[in-house]
């Protein structure tokens, strides 16, 4: 039988979010999906005249793959993908987990070394296509929300189906201000952090290239940074759960980082994973209002409804403030009063309390 929401879904996706047009091609890349949505996809790009090529991939070949990881076996993976992706118009990702851990004991050089020669894929797919990245919900995604499998199908299509397009132009006005920025400071429990965005542009994420979206970002001037910030949402990096991250600031440079429960180790190996991951490459403040608590999910987290997240490692190039990294880590820090409120404030002025914009004109983005 099939579920209708698989069916809008898809639409949303080839409709909306990559806009596919007739005679454009289509790469849909599936991990762990069902058939039955993957089917929904095919047919909803043909609908729109584009054709489409699919790719299956499995979490367990994958750590498979990456556990044996050698020079020559990704060089050869990345010449091959990327002369596909040179072949695409649009790209849309779908990716679930039966295990959310499944990759946590590939050994760190190995992750290093195969994301070293994708890189230049990932680079091409973000800068040369439409794209759109998604997770599925496996019910392995449900226990780590806590949450029991149907409450989560309901709670996952309620925020993936949400109408992007109402909110946009509180999204244009949070840019504009955005743009006209030069200093920010973010207070809160545990965090006193301040910065500059003078002349770094802000960019508007509106159901286009992630789902669920909800966010305008931006990048730190990359010395600016000074200060201490505290995370209180739970994060997952390379399979590695983490908690408590704090992080002091000199100069642009995170020059201390800890983490709770142990895993300070493991956070700094992160860090030193090249020099650019000491450094921030991207700052956003998150909105989205069906997304009220972590899940260690980073595309449902860093859009959790009154929450900013403040990126170690590789910046954007449509906001670049010039940082390279092999890391992208989006961090979160949550301001609603149940998570411990804070202050967003732009030259001076508050502009988000305890989670929640002040002006009116942003006043749709708020819970």
């Amino acid at each position: 039988m099939r579920d209708p929401r698989f069916t809008e879904l898809a639409r949303q996706l080839t409709a909306y979010s990559t806009q596919l047009k007739k005679g454009e091609s289509v790469l849909l890349d599936l991990y762990d999906v069902p058939e039955s949505f993957a089917i929904e996809l095919i047919r909803e790009a043909r609908r729109r005249g584009a054709d489409p090529l699919v790719r299956l991939h499995s979490a367990g070949i994958s750590r498979e793959l990456l556990l044996g990881a050698s020079e020559t076996q990704y060089k050869t993976i990345a010449k091959h993908l990327l002369n596909e992706m040179k072949d695409m118009d649009a790209y849309i990702a779908v990716r679930g987990a039966h295990n959310i851990a499944e990759q946590s004991d590939v050994p760190a050089a190995k992750m290093e070394l195969a994301m070293s020669h994708m890189r230049k894929v990932i680079d091409h797919r973000v800068k040369k296509t439409k794209w759109c990245v998604l997770r599925w919900p496996h019910p392995a995604m449900a226990q780590q929300a806590g949450m029991s499998t149907e409450a989560f199908e309901d709670f996952y299509f309620k925020v993936c189906l949400l109408d992007y397009k109402a909110l946009l132009p509180a999204m244009n006005a949070l840019k504009r201000l955005m743009d006209k920025t030069s200093d920010v400071q973010l207070k809160g429990p545990g965090t006193d952090l301040t910065f500059s965005i003078k002349d770094i542009p802000a960019i508007v994420c509106g159901g286009n290239y992630n789902i669920p979206d909800g966010e305008v970002f931006t990048a730190p001037v990359k010395n600016s940074v000074e200060g201490v910030l505290s995370y209180n949402a739970p994060s997952i990096y390379r399979g590695i759960p983490f908690d408590g991250v704090k992080f002091e600031f000199s100069q642009g440079k995170i020059v201390k980082a800890t983490a709770a429960g142990g895993k300070t180790k493991e956070l700094n190996k992160i860090l030193d994973s090249d020099p650019g991951a000491r450094y921030i490459g991207e700052f956003a403040l998150g909105f989205n209002p069906e997304i009220k608590e972590p899940m260690r999910d980073i595309l449902f987290d860093e859009k959790i409804a009154g929450s900013f997240h403040f990126t170690p490692g590789q910046a954007y190039e449509e906001a670049d403030n010039g940082n390279r990294s092999q890391v992208h880590w989006d961090l979160v820090n949550i301001q609603r009063p149940d998570y411990g409120g804070g202050e967003v404030i732009f030259d001076g002025k508050v502009i988000r309390k305890n989670g929640k914009f002040l002006a009116k004109s942003l006043a749709k983005l708020n819970w």
